[in-house]
């Protein structure tokens, strides 16, 4: 009877989870720094335009 819970925590071995590793975080690209721009200059667009449709009534 001994031997069945050994045998499991025996199998069980290869499934353990490996040490956790921090990701390193990497530059931005010239492209994600583009996108980021056009988005910043969008959203400032879409800001100005309802505030000037707000304004209008």
């Amino acid at each position: 009877m001994r031997l069945i819970p050994m045998l499991i925590a025996l199998s069980a071995a290869p499934a353990w989870a490996a040490p956790f590793d921090r990701p390193i975080p990497q530059a931005q690209s010239a492209t994600a720094e583009l996108w980021f721009a056009l988005g910043s200059v969008a959203l400032i667009a879409a800001l100005a335009f309802v505030q000037w449709l707000v304004s209008r009534r």
